[in-house]
């Protein structure tokens, strides 16, 4: 049985209440306590503080996992890149927690314009990222052009009565189906989308031509049938086929 008198929670007990977290009477059952400080640490470490989206941690680790079903299943998968235009000045003209007003009032809006399968993240700075797993061309693009008009309707409040209007880019592209790829390689892709969309005008979509793939029946088997044997050796990494131009990251971004 765990003695909690012997355990230094003081600290991880503030950090859950700051953030809005409800944990079990100490005096309950100190395994229950124990497990519940446990549990909701782990969810806190996976999220952004300031948006409560997904952090670019657990982003990363659901990017890999999807590249693997996508890999073996062949199903598509699409990546969104959004960038809020002009998100510096806003910061310089009001102040940060201006920005900060700005950055909650656009994650909230964008978790709403998605499904409960996908993923939602905060990228970094005032950059998000969206996975959209089963996802074929045409709906992604729907959903894109939905989530720019959403974000583009937004009347962003502030304290001094200034009503904020905002604008992102969107950059996206499907992962390559039936080819082991990597989440450096497919954020790339849609990062050279959304400097695309940046450089030709902002509040826009672009998103890169989603592949037409055929694969036989026999050819699945040849590709995947060794996993079931316990052989992964036959599996190897394949690199983009060179339409992208480059698979170096997106330098001198736009802003």
């Amino acid at each position: 049985m765990v003695d909690l008198r012997q355990l230094r929670l003081d600290d991880a007990r503030a950090l859950l209440e700051h953030s809005g977290q409800r944990l079990p009477d100490r005096h309950s059952d100190s395994t229950e306590f124990l497990q519940a400080v446990i549990d909701k640490l782990s969810e806190l470490s996976l999220k952004d503080p300031l948006t409560g989206l997904s952090n670019r941690r657990y982003f990363q680790s659901i990017l890999m996992r999807e590249i693997e079903m996508v890999a073996r299943s062949g199903e598509s998968a699409l990546l969104l890149m959004l960038d809020i235009d002009h998100f510096k000045s806003v910061n310089d003209q009001f102040g940060h927690p201006a920005g900060d007003a700005v950055l909650q009032a656009v994650a909230k809006t964008l978790a709403g314009c998605v499904r409960p399968m996908d993923t939602v993240a905060r990228f970094g700075g005032e950059e998000f990222a969206i996975i959209l797993p089963s996802c074929q061309g045409q709906y992604g693009l729907q959903v894109a052009e939905r989530i720019r008009d959403s974000v583009s309707a937004l009347k962003v409040e502030l304290p001094s009565g200034v009503a904020l209007r905002v604008t992102i880019s969107i950059g996206g592209a499907f992962a390559p189906r039936w080819v082991r790829s990597t989440s450096e390689l497919w954020v790339d892709r849609a990062d050279i989308e959304l400097y695309r969309a940046k450089s030709e005008g902002r509040d826009r979509v672009c998103i890169e031509a989603q592949p037409m793939l055929a694969v036989s029946a026999e050819e699945k088997n040849l590709l995947f049938g060794p996993l079931s044997l316990g052989d992964p050796a036959w599996i190897e990494s394949i690199a983009n086929d060179g339409s992208t131009g480059s698979s170096g990251s997106v330098m001198n971004r736009v802003n």
